[in-house]
């Protein structure tokens, strides 16, 4: 009965399903998607290139069809929910942040000495939480990598910089990581990371910086290959912006995002059975017309130089597509808590006397942010310490920091962690440097953010 008990809705729970009434086997689609997209970019590179949007198809409607069989018309609500209230807007924000960020070429070539790889380090961190570590990382990384094409040892500053700025400094709105934007799109304030997860960004950042300035001097003093006059990229002068209009665009979507945080006129319609309200349709609104407003105004010369492509973009659409979907049983299962198929889950987490036990939640979170994906991960936690948005942001505001800095950081850890992770890669080995395999990279996250979680967890989270 555990495995095979038929899916019911109830008046109250994740996506208006019963989650005492399913058996784990509703899991499956779930787990398999995450699966897919962990290995089969490794065992078959090929198919997954060409059909990741049918396989995350496939994983989708190994829940619906199903469902559909023993329930009818019972998953149209559940799934318009998921469309309407979480999927769009994660993906238009993305999108949004995406398109804009791509139209700001920074220009210019600066010599990567340990000082200035330090420097714009620290500006990719900061700026992550304010255009989103998929931005950050769009405008940062190839002025990084211009600024360091002479040198023979630069593979640990994309290592560093896909610590940083493709993911730890994205910890502090929900524009910066996609686990948090989920969070203010189930009612977490738009500022409570800001004020909450500072500390533990700042030990964290902190830490990282200063022990890559340690490593990038050592290696810059060796480095005997490095010589100004041997830098394949030409001096311009001076660094400089080109399509700044998209800075102030920018400003936009966080203008939006806040819009939709603070401005709650009680006004909304129904969409098979789910409740749009105005807030949320005119923050997306406003996201879309900003992307548009950048692809029409931004010369295609600016995003030519970029690199700019849709590829990646597409490919977050159509996998969280199925994502998203599948999650809708495993939410609603967490939901039911001890009552539910994720019992023994449940029990791990939490104490003897019911208490939250904070280190697992901030490890559990982060290790399977590590190989499946931190987006849904957080989700999954999030509705296993409740779901209750205001409970979370104070009675238990640190059982929420370390779900979400479990999310954000530990999606470090691996390339598949975080979407940023390998469009860095990619971009890094085109432009000639030689990134380390899937495993060599773990190699450096085991052994740098490793100790540095164990010593969080004991400081932050014990």
């Amino acid at each position: 009965m555990f495995l095979i008990s038929s899916p019911a809705l109830a008046s109250e729970g994740g996506h208006g399903l019963d989650g005492a009434a399913l058996g784990v086997i509703w899991a499956v689609p779930f787990v398999g998607i995450l699966l897919s997209i962990a290995l089969l970019p490794l065992l078959a590179p090929h198919f997954w290139h060409h059909h990741f949007g049918k396989v995350a198809a496939a994983w989708a409607l190994a829940f619906v069809l199903p469902f559909t069989l023993l329930n009818g018309e019972a998953v149209v609500e559940p799934l318009a929910e998921t469309v309407l209230l979480d999927y769009l807007p994660f993906v238009i924000l993305l999108t949004a942040l995406f398109t804009i960020a791509g139209g700001i070429l920074v220009t210019g070539n600066l010599h990567g000495s340990p000082k200035t790889n330090l420097a714009l380090l620290t500006i990719g961190t900061l700026l992550a939480s304010v255009v989103g570590t998929t931005g950050a990382s769009m405008v940062m990384i190839r002025p990084l990598l211009r600024a360091n094409d002479g040198r023979r040892h630069n593979v640990h500053v994309v290592v560093f910089f896909i610590f940083l700025v493709s993911n730890i400094g994205g910890s502090l709105t929900p524009l910066g990581d996609p686990p948090l934007f989920l969070g203010y799109l189930r009612g977490v304030g738009f500022f409570w990371t800001t004020l909450h997860m500072l500390k533990e960004t700042g030990f964290a950042a902190v830490v990282l910086l200063a022990l890559f300035y340690l490593i990038d001097h050592k290696l810059y003093r060796n480095d005997a290959d490095f010589r100004g006059k041997f830098d394949p990229t030409p001096d311009t002068g001076r660094v400089g912006v080109e399509g700044r209009l998209n800075i102030a665009l920018l400003m936009v979507v966080v203008g939006g995002v806040l819009l939709s945080g603070s401005w709650k006129p009680g006004i909304g319609f129904h969409l098979f059975g789910v409740e749009v309200q105005l807030q949320n349709l005119a923050r997306d609104l406003i996201l879309i017309a900003a992307a548009l407003a950048s692809l029409s105004l931004t010369p295609k010369s600016v995003r030519h130089r970029n690199g700019f492509e849709w590829g990646p973009i597409l490919e977050v659409a159509k996998l969280f597509a199925g994502i998203f979907v599948t999650i809708i049983p495993v939410l609603a299962m967490l939901r039911a808590a001890h009552e539910g198929a994720f019992a023994p889950l449940v029990g791990l987490v939490t104490a003897a006397d019911g208490t939250p036990v904070n280190a697992m939640y901030f490890w559990a979170t982060g290790l399977l942010s590590s190989f499946l994906d931190n987006a849904p991960t957080y989700l999954v936690f999030f509705n296993l310490a409740g779901g209750d948005p205001q409970h979370l942001m104070t009675e238990m505001a640190t059982t929420l920091v370390a779900i979400s800095a479990g999310a954000v950081f530990m999606g470090a850890n691996s390339y598949i962690g975080n979407a940023p992770n390998f469009m860095v890669k990619s971009i890094a080995e085109g432009a000639g440097v030689k990134m380390p395999s899937f495993f060599g990279y773990m190699a450096w996250s085991a052994g740098i953010l490793v100790p540095l979680f164990l010593i969080m967890t004991l400081v932050f989270f014990a």
